[in-house]
């Protein structure tokens, strides 16, 4: 049998693509024994698969990448998206903070419903190779199970994050073989470990909007604002997670954990409020910054400060000190968390070598891909979810044209 459509991967951009051809001979490998078991553990199980902001915002979470995504995000919407699973019978609800889940809060529901499609789903079917006859416009395809051909083939078998759920990277082997440009793969949306870590008796403590500046080569990469979490290992929250696809081991961080635009503004504050706080003890004085008790008597234990010195008698250079560690703490990366606990993968499959508007392959008609196996990653929140069912869809849409078989 030769069918006209083979996708590799039953991840959400597989699945999804099957889910919306109709009449078209079509079959999914997956290797794993059951498909989606990233897509389980997303939202702590609990699928954010969307969100809910303006599309023009959308464009704005995926860094220089948004450029690439446009017509696939305003072809399919994440409106689109929750009414694709409403019509199907599933309900979703929207978060304050505009993140889209299934009502149920079930993972397993969203893949019990993307799982319904015209084709057939062949599991623990593991592709080892790929390869296509241009004389008979055919792909071939050896698995650890059966060989097989298609007119049309569409890589969807994601990244190397999470890598127990059978995300290898399989998919970038495939492409290399068939001449596209893989893009070095690295983990991305993870958190951070930094040399010389003193914060882990602060694990839990957060702090919200704050601003941090990326350093690289002592000249100031980029600026980012967001929330903030020290661990019992590393730094975390949104702020460190999303912006992480720009950092790099021995790259600096400095910190602002004030609510001042920056160091000198701060420092003109912290000044003032010495200087008014004369025979207070700097514990006292340090209230006011209103940040929680436990980081304030850190920051003085690493100044090596007194709780109970006076205003008045804090030198120089010790109110230097402080303004540093409250306003442009820093930190130098030890490295980026690993695959393991990576979200999703930088890197993947060139965007220079895919059409925007349809994901087929610049160099081989009926050649596609969609998800995180392409060169793009998205912020937390929905949006790599999205993503994946927006390529994806215009993949369907393109085969559903039968321009190739």
């Amino acid at each position: 049998m030769i069918y006209d459509l083979i996708i590799i991967g039953g991840g959400p951009a597989g699945l999804f693509a099957g889910a919306n051809i109709k009449d078209k001979k079509v079959l999914i490998l997956e290797k794993n024994e059951i498909p989606g078991k990233k897509l389980l553990l997303s939202g702590a199980g609990q699928c954010n698969y969307s969100n809910s902001c303006s599309i023009s915002d959308f464009l704005k979470q995926y860094g220089k990448k948004g450029r690439f995504l446009r017509t696939a995000l305003y072809n399919f919407t994440n409106y689109d998206a929750i009414d694709f699973f409403d019509q199907k019978g599933l309900k979703s609800i929207i978060r304050e903070d505009g993140k889209v889940f299934p009502q149920s809060l079930k993972a397993k529901d969203i893949l019990n419903v993307l799982t319904n499609v015209n084709g057939e789903i062949l599991p623990n079917t593991m592709v080892e190779k790929v390869f296509f006859d241009e004389d008979k416009k055919l792909f071939y395809l050896k698995s650890s199970r059966n060989s097989f051909a298609c007119y049309n083939l569409l890589i969807a078998s994601g990244g190397k994050s999470y890598p127990n759920t059978g995300s290898t990277g399989d998919g970038y082997k495939f492409a290399k073989a068939l001449g596209h440009t893989i893009v070095e793969p690295k983990p991305a949306l993870t958190p951070v470990y930094v040399e010389d870590y003193l914060f882990k008796d602060l694990s839990g403590v957060s702090f919200e909007d704050i601003k941090i500046s990326l350093w690289k080569n002592n000249r100031k990469f980029s600026e980012f604002t967001g929330s903030f979490l020290f661990t019992h290992v590393n730094i975390s929250g949104p702020v460190i997670i999303n912006n992480s696809r720009y950092m790099e081991a021995g790259d600096v961080l400095k910190i602002n954990f004030t609510t001042f635009h920056n160091e000198e503004k701060f420092r003109l504050y912290f000044e003032n409020l010495i200087y008014n706080s004369g025979k207070l003890t700097i514990k006292n004085a340090l209230k006011d910054l209103n940040m929680p008790k436990r980081f304030i008597d850190k920051i003085l234990e690493i100044g090596g400060i007194d709780e109970n010195i006076l205003c008045n008698q804090l030198n120089k250079n010790y109110r230097k000190k402080l303004i540093q560690l409250f306003s442009s703490y820093p930190m130098k990366i030890k490295n980026l968390g690993g695959y393991h606990i990576a979200m999703v993968t930088k890197g993947g499959v060139s965007t220079n070598e895919v059409n925007s508007k349809t994901m087929e392959s610049k160099k081989i008609p009926g050649l596609y891909f969609a998800g995180e196996v392409l060169d793009y990653d998205g912020n937390t929140g929905g949006f790599n979810i999205q993503a994946a069912f927006s390529t994806a869809k215009l993949v369907s849409e393109a085969i559903e044209k039968g321009t190739h078989s």
